[in-house]
């Protein structure tokens, strides 16, 4: 049973403790395209330091990304603020479930000053739910992304939000207006599945705050992302496709959902690498900037040199467009 140790009193507690009453699904073997190597290079070390110095928490480690030895050995690791339980239970997510504790303050200047020490030229910051706040905690995202503008200037910065579901629309607005280069949210799956896969969730209002974002703000990149292999069809993908781009998202992420424990949802089946490659297909024939569509992708796996193709794509985008006014 996995366990979380509580920061008062040091206390164990079931780490999913709404999951222990489900039944045991049976394990399936991953094929040989889903095999990664364990992390333990000496940059993969040093960038860990780093993180346990400044006594901050990564959706790599919480979420137990098969990509972590990749992306840290390379000082990619992405910040979860707010924290590390959530007021959410997701049927398909390993960060833990319970009663948060309150905001920490000195939070968004620990993680500027990482973020200068790792050099980063790109960071991803994510968090856990936190509906126990009036304003989801949107305003700490903002005070994040200011921190890490002040700290370190030159690096360009994507968010992975929450929905802000039930809070007043300006808690979006805060988080918009603190200008990051790309705000992320993932809709995760198709809204067939919502109830099963991601019950405190809307699908309607995730799209919604994707739109908000093209409104207040046309110049920031919108990203969001799907699992696969959860029992949805081709067709309900690209109708998220569709509906992804009708809200102006510029680019999806699309990768084969895993199972974190035998008490979280069921892998239905593992999706072909060919069928990845088939969806980047439709994705960029549906006018995505950017796409990204494997087995292994995740929302801030290359998440750095992505940005630079998305930007590369917008230009000859903008290009191709005076060039066909001229004409």
């Amino acid at each position: 049973m996995a366990v979380v140790i509580d920061n008062l009193g040091g206390t164990i507690r079931p780490r999913h403790p709404e999951k222990q009453a489900n039944p045991e699904t049976p394990l399936l073997r991953k094929p040989d395209w889903l095999r990664v190597r364990a992390p333990g290079s000496a940059g993969y070390n040093a960038t860990r330091d780093i993180v346990k110095a400044h006594g901050l928490v990564t959706v790599c480690e919480e979420a137990a990304c098969p990509n972590i030895g990749e992306c840290w050995s390379k000082s990619h690791a992405t910040m979860m603020i707010m924290g590390e339980v959530c007021t959410r239970a997701c049927a398909f997510c390993n960060v833990a479930t319970g009663k948060p504790q309150p905001l920490d303050p000195t939070e968004p200047a620990r993680v500027g000053d990482a973020v200068a020490k790792m050099g980063l030229k790109h960071v991803v910051i994510t968090s856990v739910d936190r509906d126990d706040l009036a304003d989801g905690g949107a305003g700490h995202f903002a005070a994040v992304v200011r921190a890490i503008r002040a700290a370190a200037p030159g690096t360009t910065i994507e968010i992975l939000t929450p929905d802000f579901l039930r809070k007043p629309v300006e808690a979006a607005f805060s988080v918009i207006d603190a200008k990051p280069d790309v705000f992320n949210h993932n809709l995760e799956t198709v809204p067939r599945l919502y109830l099963s896969i991601r019950p405190g969730a809307r699908y309607y209002h995730s799209l919604r705050l994707l739109e908000r974002v093209k409104e207040r703000d046309p110049t920031q990149f919108t990203k969001s992302g799907v699992m696969v292999g959860l029992g949805e069809t081709k067709e309900e993908v690209m109708q998220v496709m569709d509906d992804m781009r009708s809200a102006g998202v510029d680019f999806i992420t699309i990768g084969q959902y895993l199972q974190p424990t035998r008490k979280h949802a069921p892998i239905d089946r593992f999706v072909h690498p060919d069928e990845f490659a088939a969806y980047e297909e439709i994705a960029r024939a549906k006018g995505f900037l950017m796409v990204a569509s494997s087995p292994l992708t995740r929302s801030s796996h290359h998440a750095g040199e992505d940005f630079a193709r998305l930007q590369a794509a917008r230009l000859a985008k903008d290009l191709a467009g005076r060039g066909a006014s001229a004409a």
